[in-house]
């Protein structure tokens, strides 16, 4: 069984079977706020990586957070202090309305960033205070359908709940942010509403201020977000134990049998393998129909009503881009005044919220995934690198960039088919109109569609090879790694009667023999498999 030295590492130097994770360069610097738990090993030797350049990084994000939401605060007040509750705040941009369908597309993508931001802060505080309430089963969880215990908790329930709203708020806001006004030689222009703003301002400072919260409410053991940082941290920390005669054990046989085992050659997939990933899917594809039926609703009532709008949804009358030719209905806001905003908001984020969940929610099969695949490359010529660029799985890992294209793209759709007609005349709102455009919706359903298939079949992957998998389980990784280093190798590393030994090493080891059981390195006392 794999533990870490409680000896100096003078005494022994090299472990083969122990912690053996040296520090890397560049991460001597105590952090005080990793953890203050009472670690089994030296003090003197770091056992795996705090990845402080991670949590600034982080930090810088939040900061850029703060002073976008403040800048939005302000400019949101200043609109409210001229020209008052209806008013808007015309922007240098006359005589072309076309960015007022490309403005809310760069909105969304500077909200994306932001919440991304306070996110990786919030999503890194709740695994640790999990791993504190020994509840942490995987390095990455739904962060916020996922609550520590305590309702004051900054990862408890409740403020778990007001950041869902805030969430869906802040994409709601960005949507409406933008509108078009006429001045008086009655040339259009783009302008920004003031109340849409403040609240996007709002919504997003106060999810600053939940994650910093999270942040401080709990000893943080690594900010790295590799599950093998996670788990050496929380070994060396004596909160996970390493189980014997498990070195051939996969994520799916932890119910299962405990001895020894012969190499599969196919493992299981994502979808057998967690059981939120399942869910996760099902809600995706939830969402999709119901896009579906939103636009077959919409069809239905343009047909049943006396005054219609538009014409006949046909492929002359279908396009990307919303215009009064397509099939559409219109409804509207009671008015320009405070009851109005709010139910115009309650409107918006009752259509939209289950759209900013699922892509949320999406995280997780991204994130399982790249988990996997990282640990799956202890069996090629490179080796597993435990450590990275914290931003280097964003931009270079094609699921991640996907999902963070996904995610302001859809956004940008939504507000193509679910318009707000927010005009302005002189620098003051007339009516708040809301636009809803059947090929538009259509639109966004098959982009769902698309998505939805995409995850679907990413999670139902099985990938071949004996190698165990473990989508970022952490007991399952503490059972299969048994010997640290920056790179690590997985393959067969002893032969034995009558069982054999896999795991990893600091240089390539051979492949496994399929013919042969494992069970680990101290399988001397076992009973031989029949």
């Amino acid at each position: 069984m794999m533990a870490a030295s409680s000896r100096p590492t003078e005494e022994n130097p090299r472990p083969s079977s122990l912690l053996a994770y040296n520090a890397l360069p560049g991460h001597q610097d105590f952090d005080p706020t990793i953890s203050d738990a009472k670690p089994i090993a030296d003090t003197g030797t770091d056992f795996y990586d705090r990845s402080l350049t991670s949590r600034r990084y982080a930090l810088v994000g939040v900061a850029c957070t703060s002073i976008f939401s403040c800048l939005c605060v302000i400019a949101g007040i200043v609109t409210l202090a001229r020209h008052g509750i209806s008013g808007v705040t015309p922007l240098n941009m006359v005589g072309s309305t076309a960015w007022a369908d490309i403005l809310p597309l760069i909105l969304d993508l500077i909200v994306t960033l932001c919440t991304e931001s306070t996110g990786f802060v919030h999503g890194i505080s709740l695994r640790s205070a999990l791993a504190s309430e020994s509840r942490l089963r995987f390095n990455t969880n739904l962060r916020l359908l996922t609550a520590a215990r305590g309702w004051y908790n900054p990862n408890g329930a409740l403020l778990n709940g007001i950041s869902v709203i805030l969430l869906i708020i802040s994409y709601s806001s960005a949507s409406v942010v933008i509108c078009v006004d006429k001045n008086d030689d009655a040339i259009y222009g783009i302008a920004i509403t003031g109340i849409p703003l403040l609240i996007l301002g709002i919504a997003l400072l106060l999810q600053v201020i939940i994650a910093l919260s999270a942040m401080r409410a709990i000893k943080i053991l690594t900010w790295s977000s590799s599950p093998f940082d996670l788990t050496a941290a929380l070994v060396h920390h004596t909160q996970l134990t390493p189980a014997t005669f498990r070195c051939m054990h996969r994520v799916s046989d932890l119910d299962m049998y405990e001895g020894p085992a012969k190499p599969p050659e196919t493992q299981p997939s994502a979808w057998h393998a967690h059981p939120s990933i399942r869910k996760v899917v099902i809600f995706l594809w939830v969402i999709c129909a119901a896009c579906a039926g939103w636009a077959a609703l919409v069809m239905y009532i343009w047909d049943r009503t006396t005054f219609r709008v538009g014409n006949p949804l046909t492929l002359q009358t279908w396009s990307f881009f919303s215009n009064t030719h397509g099939n559409l209905i219109i409804y509207n806001m009671p008015d320009v005044h405070l009851h109005g905003w709010i139910l115009l908001f309650v409107n918006i984020a009752g259509v939209q919220g289950p759209l900013t969940l699922g892509l949320h929610c999406s995280e997780l099969i991204v994130n399982v995934i790249r988990d996997e695949r990282q640990w799956r490359c202890a069996t090629r010529s490179q080796g597993l690198r435990v450590t990275t660029n914290p931003l280097k799985p964003i931009f270079t890992h094609p699921l991640c960039l996907i999902l963070f294209i996904a995610k302001p793209f859809l956004h940008w759709m939504f507000g193509l088919s679910f318009d707000i007609g927010t005009y302005a005349t002189i620098d003051t709102l007339d009516s708040l109109l809301i636009y809803m455009y059947t090929a538009q919706i259509w639109n966004l359903c098959i982009a769902l569609f698309i998505l939805a298939c995409f995850f679907t079949v990413i999670a139902l992957r099985r990938p071949h090879g004996p190698q165990p998998a473990a989508y970022g389980h952490l007991q399952t990784l503490a059972n299969l790694v048994d010997e640290w280093s920056p790179v690590m190798w997985w393959g067969h590393k002893e032969d034995g009667i009558p069982y054999c030994h896999a795991g990893t090493s600091d240089h390539p080891l051979p492949d496994v023999k399929m013919d042969c059981v494992y069970a680990g390195s101290d399988a001397g006392s076992l009973v031989p498999l029949s």
